[in-house]
């Protein structure tokens, strides 16, 4: 029999989003050094012929990059409408390609178990459809107004997850018919079955196979997916003198004043301090080493670019970004009134979550070459976690 898996990629994760600030849709955030996403297409590949990628088409091929799939499709509105694209794109394919049995899987469930998707598949030989469940072992309130107004009996309850396995033909003419009548709010494809009286088994789940909802789901998944990381902490320290005619860029925001700063590059003294304590923390020397000076390609080069590098050298190594806190030193300008706008910008550039970036400011008193108003100075500290 012929599997394919329908990856789901469409959703902004609102949740995920709320709690941690984050503006990375959850399934494209780094976990193990790795997107999450492409987490569950490696669970997957070893059990299907067929992987349809459904989201940002952009977003997907790089997250998926060296892995062999289907080329990536646009999602819809509701997860169901995403589904759907996923079936027509393979009911589109030669009929020698054309699946037998399709998984339908959230991408945001980077950790799965071989044994609970190998069962999904076997059910599906006496079932039109199958997913994986665990019994729920915690005692139910029905709440209203804040108090409990009902206890709900837990037996022959389950917490469905995925991937969910079907016949193909049934869930694609299932889900035709639903678009048929405009209903598409089913918040599972086995609910597509149920209502139209075919049998769904349940197999045994996994807590471990968790969809990342909250920013505590994180902290789980990278300790089951993640190496042992051990913690190393660098130093950055960047200094620019101001010169005129030049726009002032700091952290990745140009900020308005009268003198920008000197330098190679843009002369982001933000950006270099930064750069220069991730590359301390990774042992891999400072930006120099990187991004020579003398090199007339960087002459008013986006210093976005250095620490785009230093983010993609961190993942290089299996590691992740911890925290990065960043101190400007000068009279002038406030950074207060933009420091938001450049913890933004770096967490951005490094693509981790926004609470993972500090950014503040001080003076040094009316004294030395800042206090003078000659120049910007910069400190920044960087803790990652490596293998």
């Amino acid at each position: 029999m012929r599997v394919a898996a329908i990856l789901l990629a469409a959703g902004l994760g609102s949740r995920y989003a709320a709690a941690t600030g984050s503006t990375t849709a959850k399934q494209f955030i780094t976990l193990g050094g790795r997107p999450v996403i492409r987490h569950a297409a490696e669970a997957l590949a070893p059990h299907v012929a067929l992987i349809q990628p459904v989201g940002d088409p952009a977003m997907l091929e790089k997250a998926l990059e060296g892995m062999t799939t289907l080329p990536p499709i646009p999602g819809g509105k509701e997860r169901q409408d995403s589904v759907r694209a996923g079936l027509e794109a393979l009911d589109a394919l030669p009929d020698d390609q054309q699946p037998d049995l399709v998984l339908v899987h959230d991408g945001a469930r980077p950790y799965v178990p071989a044994r609970l998707i190998a069962e999904v598949i076997a059910a599906l030989a006496e079932h039109p459809g199958a997913i994986p469940a665990v019994p729920v072992a915690d005692t139910l309130k029905k709440g209203e107004n804040g108090v409990i107004a009902d206890t709900v009996s837990r037996a022959n309850l389950f917490r469905a997850q995925t991937p969910q396995g079907f016949r193909f033909p049934i869930l694609r003419d299932l889900h035709r018919a639903a678009e048929a009548k405009g209903d598409n709010m089913a918040t599972d494809d086995a609910l597509l079955l149920e209502s139209a009286g075919f049998s769904v088994a349940l197999t045994p789940g996994s807590e471990d196979n968790i969809k990342l909802t909250y920013e505590e789901d994180l902290v789980r998944l990278e300790r089951l997916i993640g190496p042992t990381l051990l913690p190393r902490t660098g130093f950055g320290y960047d200094v620019h003198a101001f010169a005129e005619g030049r726009p002032l860029i700091m952290c990745g925001i140009t900020i308005p004043h009268d003198r920008g700063l000197a330098g190679h590059s843009d002369a982001d003294v933000g950006i270099h301090a930064l750069c220069d304590a991730i590359y301390g923390a990774l042992a891999e020397g400072d930006i120099g080493r990187h991004f020579p000076p003398s090199k007339n390609e960087w002459k008013d080069a986006d210093s976005a670019r250095f620490l785009v590098h230093a983010g993609e050298l961190i993942r290089k190594k299996g590691g992740m970004l911890v925290n990065a806190d960043v101190t400007l030193i000068c009279e002038r300008p406030k950074i207060g009134p933009h420091a938001q706008a450049m913890r933004e910008r770096l967490a951005s550039l490094l693509e981790v979550d926004v609470d993972r970036i500090s950014v503040k400011a001080t003076t040094s008193e009316r004294l030395g070459f800042t206090g003078r108003e000659e120049g910007i100075a910069c400190t920044a500290t960087a803790t990652v976690l490596v293998p």
